[in-house]
């Protein structure tokens, strides 16, 4: 048995839309008022996540919101040459208007405007949902650049991201633009088949976790769109049951450590990392999701 091609049809539509697009706008709004402590600051606000890429689903409620402060950047310069890095120094001094500040001035806004509903987490400051809003996770972030080349301010090469640090002080560096960019060309090349794919895994992440084989965060949706975007572009299309048999037959004969993430810029599976999938729990997942489409 395998599962119905009209079970997969359901689970491949798209959640929420309107009530989204209105949360974002208007916390976008509040972050972008004329009054706030850093109106006059390089700053961009932008969405991120599921809603942002597409492929949200409707037990999917939450809104990814990033404000990413670009009047100072973070670096890694790892891949320089000890020439390049003292160049590096040399052309950038520190910032006055630190990352802190920043952050501090995002959650005064914030709390300003929605009082205790907005309460700063360990990665995000969490505004919870009232009325028609949704509940919404706004990400401080900074410009944050992966330099491949420095000589001077004029011949520099670097992929742009954001980062943000966590409770712990702990830097954390991603790329949503090029993810969500690059999901979105795939979704293109395999003629709309691939984000509707996302959201079947994500509906049977669900079943799975209400099923008990699956523990709560084991397969983040972030990871889920990283593994698919992996399978090659032929395997989508024909039909939702066509699609996913094709993708797991892939996925399970292909090596699990070189699959990347959908952003280009990571191993999808790695452990001890922020920005990498546990490889366990991907394999869980990987297991289990076949078990559920084997014994449906």
């Amino acid at each position: 048995m395998s599962i119905p091609e009209s079970q997969l049809e359901t689970w491949a539509h798209q959640g929420s839309v309107t009530q989204s697009a209105a949360t974002y706008n208007t916390i976008k709004n509040v972050l972008e008022a004329a009054g706030t402590p850093y109106a006059a600051k390089a700053f961009t606000v932008f969405l991120q996540g599921s809603h942002g890429n597409d492929t949200n689903i409707f037990a999917e409620s939450d809104v990814d919101i990033v404000i990413r402060l670009d009047d100072l950047f973070f670096s890694d310069l790892s891949q320089l040459s000890a020439a390049e890095q003292t160049a590096y120094h040399s052309a950038y001094s520190n910032a006055t208007y630190t990352y802190a500040n920043f952050k501090n001035d995002v959650v005064n806004v914030l709390r300003k405007q929605y009082g205790n509903a907005a309460k700063a987490g360990e990665k995000a400051i969490a505004i919870e949902a009232s009325g028609s809003r949704r509940k919404a996770d706004v990400i401080v972030a900074a410009q944050f650049r992966r330099y491949w080349k420095f000589n001077n301010l004029y011949d520099e090469t670097y992929d742009e991201g954001i980062c943000f640090f966590n409770g712990a002080g702990e830097r954390i560096a991603n790329y949503p633009k090029q993810h969500s960019q690059n999901l979105t060309a795939k979704h293109r090349r395999c003629n709309g088949w691939f984000k509707p794919l996302v959201r079947v895994l994500k509906n049977l992440r669900g079943k799975l976790v209400s099923d008990g084989l699956l523990k709560p965060g084991a397969a983040p949706s972030y990871y889920l769109e990283g593994l698919l975007h992996n399978v090659p572009d032929d395997c989508f299309g024909g039909s939702y049951q066509e699609s996913f048999a094709c993708a797991f037959d892939w996925l399970h004969s292909a090596d699990k450590s070189k699959l990347v993430c959908a952003n280009g810029q990571y191993y999808l599976m790695r452990d001890g990392l922020h920005t990498c999938w546990p490889t366990a729990n991907a394999l869980l997942f990987l297991n289990a999701a076949t078990k559920l489409w084997e014994e449906w």
